[in-house]
């Protein structure tokens, strides 16, 4: 296998794995130069480290040690993913990079997008034994939040030299979550974490990601299908809490992961933009697995996952994606 990175927003660019025949496909969605992901030219969050919150903060307000900060409001009333210039159009330091591992660092400083706090990022990609592991890495020297996830767009079974990307609805997915987090119409947490059973939003056992997305479902029709958090049940670095996979190809991918859950987002608002070899991205042409602390947990106390970072208390977390044949 092979990744490509680049240090604007530390972003894979390109995620090279051999399918059932030995062939090597790229298999997330993005641009071909690193200068296509800049916001002027294709403002998107592919393949890129999120911070300094992912997920969405209600109304793009928190409150640290007593006081309430305005962060900016980029998805209707709410700060998404750190705000319209986050850490996904950064320019990250390049401290190491070898045949199989890149370390990257950035320095956030305080009032950053309105969070308060300088931190220090570190992130290491490492190639190891078919997996791609992400390691991040943070320390601030005051009370902030954070959250931090990799934005990459997953479809398994797509070739780069067709001018229309292929759905994924028929990727078989299993997430290891007997609860997962309903949201309001503005994509916020209702309330409390619910039930999968019964619903479309059970994964439990695999299936396809399109059995249910057009259900009628308030929450499918909120999200235009998959947009939601999922609770998952044993988050581990040493058994897989998510797998996806695509017949056609035969590539499957474990993701391990030491966070307290991951969104599911099925590219619902994908339009149709122009990425790699001039091919079209339509709605539902990839899947995003975004491993993370839950949406707006520093609003919400969620005693499990608060999403807060005190002053010089390490933040680390990790997530394996490993990647093997049917």
């Amino acid at each position: 296998m092979q990744v490509d990175i680049t240090n604007l927003g530390g972003r894979i660019i390109r995620l090279m794995i051999p399918d059932k025949d030995n062939h090597l496909r790229d298999v997330v969605l993005g641009f071909n130069r690193a200068e296509d992901y800049l916001p002027d030219n294709n403002p998107s969050d592919f393949g890129a480290i999120i911070g300094r919150y992912a997920n969405r903060l209600a109304k793009g307000r928190i409150s640290v040690d007593g006081v309430t900060y305005q962060l900016p409001q980029n998805n209707g009333p709410n700060c998404l993913h750190g705000g319209p210039m986050g850490w996904q159009y950064a320019i990250f330091h390049v401290e190491e990079a070898t045949s199989n591992r890149i370390v990257l660092t950035l320095t956030s400083p305080d009032g950053d997008n309105g969070f308060p706090g300088c931190v220090q990022v570190r992130v290491v990609y490492s190639l190891e034994n078919n997996s791609l592991r992400v390691d991040y890495h943070a320390e601030s020297d005051r009370t902030t939040v954070i959250n931090m996830t990799n934005h990459s767009y997953f479809n398994l079974g797509q070739t780069s030299d067709e001018p229309l990307c292929h759905d994924i609805l028929d990727h078989m997915l299993r997430i290891d979550a007997d609860r997962y987090t309903p949201v309001d119409e503005t994509s916020i947490p209702l309330g409390d974490h619910m039930p999968v059973e019964g619903t479309p939003f059970d994964f439990r056992a695999a299936k396809a990601i399109g059995d249910d997305i057009n259900s009628d479902n308030e929450q499918l029709h909120i999200g235009r299908g998959y947009d939601h958090n999922y609770v998952l049940n044993h988050p581990s670095l040493d058994a897989p809490s998510v797998t996806l996979s695509c017949a056609a190809t035969g590539i499957s991918m474990d993701i391990y992961t030491d966070a307290p859950g991951v969104q599911l987002y099925t590219g619902n608002f994908l339009n149709g933009v122009c990425g790699k070899q001039g091919t079209r991205y339509p709605v539902h042409s990839a899947v995003c697995l975004e491993t993370q602390q839950y949406p707006d947990s520093p609003n919400r106390h969620w005693l499990e996952s608060t999403g807060y970072l005190h002053a010089s208390e390490p933040y680390h977390t990790s997530t394996i994606y490993k990647f093997t044949t049917l």
